[in-house]
């Protein structure tokens, strides 16, 4: 009998036992699966890289029609996003953004040369005239126009360019690079890509002169330009010139710093440049060009006695933007530093 009362104990302890371990296991089963949807909500909640590139594209806000003034007070609207623009001198800043003008800038024989592997397609309107005329700008029908400077303000063209598109005029876009180039990213809805541009830029810059410390750091530059009317210095305020100035820190020379613009052989005795850069503007200066070449009061110039005289291209040299400038840049590291 007792026997019989063990072995009933046994199997209820067996019975017990058996259940314990299955109510845990079913208890860590459960747990995991917790685990599981908990994890799936956290990798859910962080989308992957292409669900955030489809999210900002879906939240880049449309800005037309754009309301907005030029540099003068004159206000504009532009409707919808442009896609044929005329925008003369300002090729360099709109090849920048990635943008093909309507027509490109020429002085009647050549357009900016460096930029025809981008714009080698593009119909040429001549400027040797002057502004062109209303039905010249008409017949390419552009949606907007772009003025670099207030000229075309001053001399009226302004009020018949407006009849033909929303026309936005600069003061003087080549002045300031940076800011010129925002304005425009802002008109033609490429802001970010205008950013890059500068920071690139400025990136290049800084480079150029940590390479160029020693052959920079207090030495004077000189820009001599000559055309058909002669010689001229350039000054630190467009061009290559502010190039030199601003963006590599070379110092102007004081002759040119003092106001000097025609350049004679009577005063190259005072011109106190360490270095001296030469454009011939499109070899309309030949005359002028070899005649100070040959002048002995030239070969007894410091720089030129140094070594220190550069022919440069005239292209790229007299022009404004950052493609230009970048061009510039690259000369001189190569001219200092071959």
């Amino acid at each position: 009998m007792m026997n019989m009362v063990n072995q009933r104990n046994r199997h209820a302890r067996r019975s017990i036992v058996l259940s314990l371990v299955l109510v845990a296991g079913l208890l860590a089963a459960c747990g995991t699966d917790t685990g599981n949807v908990q994890s799936a909500k956290q990798e859910a909640a962080v989308p992957s890289n292409s669900t955030k590139v489809v999210k900002n594209a879906a939240e880049r806000v449309n800005i037309y029609p754009l309301t907005i003034k030029d540099e003068l007070g004159h206000e504009l609207k532009i409707p919808s996003k442009p896609t044929k623009i005329f925008a003369p001198i300002m090729e360099d800043s709109l090849v920048t953004l990635g943008i093909k003008p309507t027509m490109q800038w020429s002085n009647g024989v050549n357009p900016q040369v460096y930029l025809q592997d981008q714009l080698g397609s593009v119909p040429q309107i001549s400027f040797a005239g002057g502004l062109p005329s209303f039905e010249a700008v008409l017949d390419s029908q552009p949606e907007l126009i772009i003025l670099h400077n207030s000229y075309a303000s001053e001399s009226g063209a302004y009020e018949k360019y407006a009849k033909i598109a929303p026309t936005y005029v600069f003061k003087s876009a080549t002045t300031d690079l940076n800011s010129s180039l925002r304005a425009l990213g802002k008109l033609l809805d490429e802001s970010d890509k205008a950013e890059q541009a500068i920071k690139s830029y400025a990136d290049k810059a800084a480079n150029a002169r940590t390479k160029l410390e020693g052959k920079i750091k207090g030495k004077k530059a000189a820009i001599i330009r000559f055309n058909a009317k002669g010689m001229f210095f350039m000054n630190s305020n467009y061009f290559s010139g502010y190039v030199l100035k601003h963006d590599l820190d070379f110092e102007q020379s004081d002759l040119v710093k003092d106001g000097a613009l025609e350049v004679s052989l009577e005063i190259l005795p005072e011109l106190d440049a360490d270095y001296i850069f030469l454009i011939n503007d499109g070899n309309q200066g030949d005359r002028y060009f070899n005649e100070l070449r040959e002048s002995e009061v030239w070969k007894n110039v410091p720089a030129v006695k140094n070594g220190h005289v550069f022919e440069t291209s005239n292209d790229y040299w007299l022009s404004g933007g950052f493609i230009a400038h970048g061009k510039v840049i690259d000369d001189v590291v190569r001219f200092l530093q071959p």
